[in-house]
């Protein structure tokens, strides 16, 4: 069945409590492991119709956010989300309650009890507001950040589509570019300063109501962080900021030398090469039929994914008009089908979007046949890491999506993903900061951002741009209105990636196994565990980073800096 053809049937949640309530007294009652263990599967037969139904709902209505009857879908599961995670909080504390408890971790894992430990923390009948509000306020800034309708250069734009103009190797369009996005974010900054005011206390209410100290804990129990907290994560920043910021304010101080500019402005950060940064030579269809080649080549198991994708229809590529910002992976239980989202605005973000999330995909393909929805995807920071590897394990496939400048599309890949660090700890720290002092006004928070900023990103020049001097830059972050303290996880899984990236320069074949080992093992196991189980190092052991580190630098430093400065190429006709 086709993406197009699935059908949606919203959800009677009083008839679905009923049944699943039913159910889970069928698993209370069980007279052995075994009729427990197929209770649990009929309870989890009951969910995976539940959360299809809301994917399916998220999707096409991020897909086309003006359409009226998805909208309202999209509604219907922010308010009635909060009972169904009631629904699980029951299952789960059921689960714990088990008198046949070896058996059944025998049977499904302890990563399953883990999670159920943790889950049970984390909601009470009490926050029930509060998630309906938590999820009506994300989904305003959704749609805030979706209705974007820029004029520029004779059309009107989104967001995505005026990302290509902000690479032009003409610096006058790159400014005109990147001052009407930031007078898009000025013109509503009262609106997104209130959605996120309201957020950071109505998370600091569900913590207070559920015992914990701040929404700090609370957020990393909702992360099912089992093996580490706080403290582990604070030293993570402190290695980053040692090691990775002076090497990334290296690269910075290069490319503005290579693109001749004293200092790189808010409108030159992501302009690279004076021959204009590497774009792929074909539009979405194109890029697509050079990717089935790639998947083709790169393994067995890549080329029936990736055909299976492509034939049922489980991409939305394209930016439009109407569409949500960004790019994601879900997973629709009920259809074995992995989902991949996404805004292809013709510049190399689409092919290092489509090959992320494929990571994402190829994983899930393997998660869905556990049978267990907590086993689909493993917590967030190991989820990157097969996304952020993909990224590395295609570099062999470069030259088909763009020719002769495939040498310089990889350097700035590994330049832009090393730069992204120091970003990615800047935007975990604020939020610590933010949660930590959730009475601190608008103001106080950009004061904070902007002096986090300037610790790990001290090569920005924002020119007198007022909107960014203010600390305004933060609020293009979807992650930090949508899915707080999840930024953290992108530099942890890019540590780890860095180290496939390591291993696959000097046996692929071996890589390739660990590769495929740790998406096989999808969420039965923890973020350390599936760590050591890839034969990788600790994102948190003292030392891990400078490990990496000499071999990138010994990569980049060996780079023609001819190839980055040459003259611009003109594309390849097909």
């Amino acid at each position: 069945m086709k993406f197009s053809e699935f059908p949606y049937i919203r959800p009677h949640m009083d008839e679905f409590e009923s049944v699943f309530r039913q159910r889970l007294e069928v698993f209370r009652q069980a007279g052995s492991a075994e009729e427990q263990g197929s209770a649990l599967h009929a309870l989890n037969d009951l969910r995976s119709e539940y959360e299809s139904m809301g994917s399916l709902a998220v999707i096409r209505h991020r897909v086309d956010t003006e359409d009226a009857f998805y909208k309202e879908e999209q509604q219907f599961f922010d308010d009635s989300h909060p009972r169904y995670e009631g629904l699980l909080n029951d299952y789960y504390r059921a689960l714990l309650a088990t008198p046949y408890w070896e058996a059944m971790e025998r049977q499904f894992g302890k990563r399953l009890f883990d999670t159920a430990r943790l889950e049970i923390g984390t909601f009470s009948p009490d926050i029930m507001e509060e998630l309906r509000e938590e999820n009506r306020l994300t989904s305003a800034y959704t749609k805030r950040i979706a209705s974007a309708r820029i004029v520029f250069d004779g059309e009107e734009r989104t967001l995505p589509q005026l990302a290509r103009y902000q690479l032009s190797p003409n610096r006058d369009v790159r400014k005109q570019a990147a001052d009407a996005k930031y007078r898009f974010f000025e013109e509503h900054e009262e609106e997104l300063d209130d959605i996120y005011d309201k957020l950071v206390k109505v998370r600091a209410r569900m913590a207070a109501k559920l015992g914990y100290p701040s929404y700090v804990e609370l957020a990393y129990d909702r992360l099912n962080r089992s093996d580490y907290g706080p403290d582990e994560v604070a030293s993570f920043r402190k290695q980053v900021e040692e090691t990775i910021v002076p090497v990334a304010s290296s690269i910075k101080r290069r490319q503005a030398d290579r693109i001749g500019v004293e200092s790189l402005t808010y409108y030159d950060d992501k302009f690279e090469f004076p021959s204009g940064n590497p774009a792929p030579r074909g539009d979405a269809d194109w890029i697509l039929a050079q990717a089935v080649q790639m998947y083709d080549e790169l393994s067995p198991e890549t080329s029936a994914f990736f055909h299976d994708m492509v034939d049922r229809g489980l991409m939305d590529l394209v930016s439009k008009k109407g569409k949500a910002t960004g790019g994601f992976c879900d997973y629709l239980v009920k259809f074995g089908a992995p989902f991949i989202y996404s805004n292809f605005n013709g510049t190399a973000a689409d092919v290092r979007v489509l090959t992320h999330e494929a990571g994402h995909a190829f994983q899930a393909s393997f998660g869905g046949r556990f049978g267990l929805p907590e086993y689909i995807f493993p917590t967030m920071e190991a989820a990157e890491i097969h996304s952020m590897s993909m990224e590395f394990f295609t570099w062999p496939w470069m030259e088909l999506f763009y020719g002769d400048e495939a040498d310089k599309s990889r350097y700035a890949h590994l330049t832009e993903q090393l730069t992204f660090i120091p970003y990615g700890v800047a935007v975990d720290e604020y939020q610590h900061w933010v949660y930590e002092h959730a009475e601190a006004s608008p103001a106080e928070r950009k004061a904070a951002w902007r002096q986090i900023e300037k610790r790990y990103l001290p090569h920005l020049d924002y020119a007198g741009m007022p909107f960014l001097e203010r600390g305004g830059y933060w609020m293009q972050q979807s992650h930090i209105f949508r899915s707080p303290f999840y930024y953290i996880d992108y530099t942890l899984a890019q540590v780890c990636a860095f180290q496939f990236w390591q291993k696959a320069e000097q046996n692929r074949e071996s890589a390739w196994s660990d590769y495929v080992r740790l998406c096989q093992a999808a969420g039965s196991k923890s973020f350390l565990e599936l760590v050591s189980l890839a034969n990788l190092t600790s994102p948190f052991e003292d030392g891990c980073i400078r490990a990496v580190m000499g071999d990138l630098e010994a990569w980049l430093g060996q780079v023609d800096e001819s190839m980055l400065t040459g003259a611009p190429k003109q594309p390849e006709q097909d």
